[in-house]
């Protein structure tokens, strides 16, 4: 079959001009309201992301927003910023538009570095961005690096992925994975025998940023949603599904905290302010 919802296409070239940082940014959320324009240290969170952002050797960032306040807000700041629909069902979704929105060629690099990372480091997101030159075949990039403890292995909260010997996502998922079979009740890290025969091999954290090459982002939310989409509400894993290739940058550093609750932005206000 060669429909693109079956098979994927030949991702465009990587394009040598740069690329252009989106940060999706919404209202709505049930457990911080408003909190795109929640004060840090005397700015609205978004514009400390995209001052962040700024920091990379992006050639453009530009908040897509679904409420006029929050482009009045990045404006005020000298932050660039879209009005896109607010009845997009995900932050792939309002990325789209806004390639549509800011006419993006289909093989220029787009990277999605979310609203709520105001520690987000400028390296990461070059890195993740240069993920698509070095891997041609992948429509995708993203990161990850080693998870340290037993209770983030096992936590559902803390997304896992395997990679293969090219650097390329195997899977992700919610479960602790690899699971090592012979090992179940022990942490690979603090037990050698686990480890024999896989040196420099370790259970892995995926870390929510992403590059897209636009033309691919503009079909993604085209793409029938998968099965295992749904069972383990990762988003990502559609473009597995499909065919599609996701390139990993592993870090050896963990990224700075990111702001889902009040306690996460009293956390970030305190190392800020």
């Amino acid at each position: 079959m060669t429909s693109d919802t079956h098979a994927p296409a030949t991702p465009a070239l990587f394009t040598s001009s740069g690329f252009t940082v989106l940060i999706p940014a919404r209202m709505a959320s049930s457990r911080l309201p408003d909190k795109p324009l929640a004060d840090i240290a005397g700015l609205p969170m978004v514009v400390r992301v995209a001052q962040r952002a700024l920091l990379s050797q992006a050639t453009k960032v530009v908040v897509a927003a679904d409420d006029e306040r929050i482009v009045a807000a990045c404006e005020a700041h000298g932050v660039q910023a879209i009005l896109t629909r607010a009845d997009h069902a995900s932050g792939s979704d309002r990325l789209a538009e806004a390639c549509e929105q800011l006419d993006l060629d289909g093989s220029d690099c787009v990277v999605n570095v979310q609203g709520d990372e105001p520690l987000i480091n400028p390296q990461l997101i070059d890195a993740v961005a240069h993920l698509l030159a070095d891997a041609p075949e992948a429509s995708m990039g993203t990161a990850a690096h080693a998870i340290e403890t037993l209770e983030d292995w096992r936590n559902p909260n803390v997304v896992k992925v395997v990679c293969d010997a090219q650097g390329l996502a195997q899977y992700f998922s919610r479960a602790p994975i690899p699971f090592a079979r012979d090992h179940a009740d022990e942490a690979w890290w603090n037990n050698p025998a686990a480890l024999a025969g896989h040196t420099g091999f370790a259970p892995l954290r995926h870390v929510g940023i992403y590059s897209y090459r636009a033309g691919f982002l503009r079909r993604f939310p085209q793409l029938a949603p998968a099965p295992t989409e749904a069972l383990e509400a990762l988003e990502q894993l559609r473009a597995l599904w499909h065919g599609h290739k996701i390139a990993v940058h592993v870090t050896h550093d963990a990224p700075g905290a990111g702001v889902d609750t009040p306690a996460d932005l009293e956390r970030v206000r305190a190392l800020l302010g």
